[in-house]
């Protein structure tokens, strides 16, 4: 119990490791899928403070970590193009791809510029007419709302000369590939609280009907986590797989209709190649047709690319939840956040970033 002082809430958090504790008859295996519960779990020692029988496990929660090798060097063979200005998320700057990434795209004279919206880019693309400007669109369902709105504005704008790179993955197909696998030991999830606020969790419902496997959607906060674990190892002890809502100060059910009304009008869903899990089928969005315009890989034709992840990564092993970050023979020796061999060293909310920061 060494980390109970830094939290703020620390009777909470003793009376909650105190009733799982109570509860726990047998070994269970949870993922929470996304980055920043994941920052959360090893920043302050919360699987530390689990009974022997709990394992935390780190799902594909990261969007930066799961942006394949191949859509970075597309990434790159745009911003390295004259009259381009590219415009990102600072997480995405250092990710690697097969020779290169933007930082150094950047030092070698590319206009590489870090943008904290995609408004942000919307509005360096009006200031620059006769510039093209290109925005990664990364993310899970949390960041495409954003995205859709950047689209409709440049459309609204009349803009010819913005685009988006998009790389929008979605949370439910990633885990039914995961529960489908046979190496798969996960028997229950904590849902992810920001994409839920924004889809609702209906989809969850069929994924724990359908696998047995109780989903807690659940916050980012200390207490938050512990209470999902709470209320998913109840399920498993009393033999229940349902859908329940931790975070219900923000998410609802039905989630966010504006919002998604906005995703279905400027995306359609599409098969997504992920780093590390491959092909996803219907696990992504692309851009629609009314808002093809803004596509850049069609606007700046480019070429199929291929390439090849390192082999010495295990990036994907980690994403599935077979490894753990230390478990990698690279890493924090041949694999730093300095000289990174995949994205979840670089990524703010990547696992090998955190087990660095906190574990090392």
């Amino acid at each position: 119990m060494k980390y109970v002082d830094e939290f703020r809430d620390r009777e909470l958090v003793r009376a909650l490791s105190a009733a799982i504790r109570r509860l726990v008859t047998r070994p269970h295996t949870l993922m929470e899928i996304c980055g920043g519960q994941t920052h959360t779990i090893v920043k302050y020692g919360i699987d530390e403070l689990l009974p022997k029988e709990i394992t935390l496990v780190h799902g594909p929660g990261c969007p930066v970590c799961v942006t394949p090798v191949e859509l970075i060097d597309k990434a790159l063979a745009i911003a390295r193009q004259p009259g381009v200005i590219f415009c990102s998320f600072g997480d995405m700057l250092r990710v690697p791809g097969s020779h290169a990434d933007l930082l150094s795209a950047k030092a070698g004279g590319a206009d590489v510029r870090m943008v904290y919206s995609p408004l942000d880019a919307v509005k360096i693309a009006q200031k620059n007419r006769d510039r093209q400007v290109v925005f990664f669109a990364v993310g899970f369902e949390t960041t495409a709302p954003a995205n859709a709105l950047a689209a409709v504005q440049a459309k609204r704008a009349g803009l010819d000369n913005f685009s988006l790179l998009s790389s929008h993955v979605l949370v439910p197909p990633a885990m039914r590939v995961i529960l489908s696998s046979e190496a798969c030991a996960v028997h229950g999830f904590l849902a992810a609280g920001h994409v839920c606020a924004v889809m609702g969790y209906t989809e969850y419902e069929s994924i724990a009907r359908e696998h047995g496997v109780p989903i807690v959607v659940t916050g980012f906060e200390p207490v938050d986590i512990l209470r999902g674990i709470h209320l998913c190892v109840k399920q498993l002890e009393e033999g229940r797989a349902e859908v329940e809502n931790e975070y219900s100060r923000s998410v609802t059910r039905e989630g966010n209709r504006p919002a998604q009304e906005l995703l279905r009008r400027v995306f359609v869903v599409t098969d997504r190649k992920w780093r590390g899990l491959g092909e996803i089928p219907g696990s992504g969005y692309a851009l629609s047709p009314e808002f093809q315009e803004y596509n850049a890989e069609h606007r700046f034709e480019l070429q199929e690319i291929s390439a090849e992840e390192s082999k010495e990564c295990i990036a994907g092993l980690i994403l599935q939840g077979l490894r753990k970050p230390h478990e990698c023979p690279a890493f924090g020796t041949r694999c730093t956040p300095e000289k990174p061999l995949g994205a979840p060293m670089v990524s703010s909310e990547g696992a090998c970033a955190a087990y660095f920061r906190y574990r090392r």
